[in-house]
Formats: C-alpha cells, sequence, structure tokens
C-alpha cells in the first residue's frame, strides 16, 4: 500500500509545480505606473474645446461651441487607473448656448467625473482609457433626461489634447421625461469632442507616462 501512496504523492508535487510554473510569470506582472507631469501631484488643470462637443440621441445631435472643464490630475498605479478627477464641466456659455432641432439645451453634470488610463504608447505619448463616471441631466426645451455611462477617449501628451470618443453602449438614459419617443429610457448617446489641457494659470501642458518597472 505504500507504494501507490507515495506515487501518488510524487504526481501530486509534479501537478502542483507545474500550476506554479504557469501562474507564476502572470502573477509577477507588475501593474502599470502613471507618472503625471508636472510634479508635484496633484496637478490642477483646466480644459477648453477645441472644435465642437456633441452629444447624440437618437440621431439628434446636441451641439456646444463652448465647453470648459476643471480637474486634478494625480499619479496612480494599476491597470486601469484614475488619473485625473473632473471636478466641474460646463456646457456652453453665456450668449452661446448648447443648440438642437430640438431647442436650446441645457446640461448640468453630476461630478466628479473621472479620467481612467488604461494603456500607453511610448512611441506616440499617447494614453488610452475613458472618461468614466459620467452623469449629466440634460433639458431641451421640456424634455429633461439623465444620461450616465463612460466615454472611450485618448489623452496626447505632445499638445496636451484629450479626445472623447464614446462607443456605442457606454452611455445610457437612465431617466427620461416629456421627451416622448425622441429621447427613451435606454437610449445610446454616442459624447464627442476634444478638449486642450494645461496646468491651471499657466501654458504648460501636463503629461502622463505609463510604464511596467
Amino acid at each position: 500500500m505504500k507504494k501507490p501512496i507515495r506515487k501518488i504523492g510524487v504526481v501530486a508535487g509534479a501537478a502542483t509545480a507545474a500550476l506554479a510554473l504557469a501562474v507564476s510569470p502572470a502573477m509577477a506582472v507588475p501593474s502599470t505606473v502613471w507618472t503625471v507631469s508636472p510634479s508635484p501631484s496633484p496637478v490642477p488643470v483646466s480644459a477648453t474645446n477645441s472644435g465642437n462637443i456633441v452629444l447624440s440621441v437618437n440621431g439628434i445631435a446636441m451641439t456646444c461651441t463652448k465647453s470648459t472643464a476643471t480637474a486634478s490630475m494625480s499619479s496612480a498605479t494599476g491597470n486601469p487607473a484614475t488619473v485625473a478627477s473632473i471636478s466641474a464641466i460646463a456646457f456652453g456659455a453665456t450668449g452661446t448656448p448648447c443648440t438642437s432641432v430640438l431647442g436650446t439645451v441645457s446640461t448640468v453634470a453630476t461630478t466628479p467625473w473621472t479620467i481612467v488610463a488604461q494603456d500607453y504608447t511610448a512611441a506616440t505619448g499617447v494614453t488610452k482609457g475613458y472618461v468614466g463616471n459620467v452623469d449629466a441631466k440634460v433639458t431641451v426645451g421640456a424634455c429633461v433626461f439623465r444620461v450616465t455611462g463612460k466615454a472611450s477617449g485618448t489623452y496626447t501628451n505632445s499638445t496636451g489634447k484629450l479626445s472623447v470618443n464614446s462607443l456605442a453602449g457606454e452611455l445610457t438614459v437612465v431617466s427620461s421625461t416629456g421627451c416622448g419617443a425622441a429621447v427613451p429610457v435606454g437610449a445610446k448617446p454616442t459624447f464627442k469632442g476634444n478638449y486642450l489641457v494645461k496646468k491651471t494659470g499657466t501654458t504648460v501642458i501636463p503629461t502622463i507616462v505609463g510604464s511596467n518597472p
């Protein structure tokens, strides 16, 4: 009886060792380190749109020619990792409201929104990720609806351009009043536009660099 037991022990030990070899390399991969400059972190930043900002719902485009935001950028570790918190974002301005075929558009954001980094390409200095925790109430005449979710985007170090280009299904209309079939609950809007980011009160362009030490 001893020999079979011994053989079972040897087989079990070999299987455990093989499993350890298979799992260890994956577990050993370090989390991405995201370094935000200039230091020290966090870095207060402001952003202004470059070109139109457009929210489209069921083929209805709601266009803003003016949009601004304030945020705080911070170094982080992880993948994905939050590298910025947007404390305020405004759509439209006095004398230049957002517009649509349904009329003037008013948008009130519930913040903070986040900027989440997922992938970095050193050759181009571009970080891919998304704007997260999106939550906004949109009013167009008697139509009032709320949009939540996220919006995919990229950030380019050389220009400080945050390009938002949401994918279908990332944003959802979670409530709708007085909108009828134009903006029903469950609709999947898209959010697109570019923002130029600078350290608040300066012309300094912040950078985000991802590395795996």
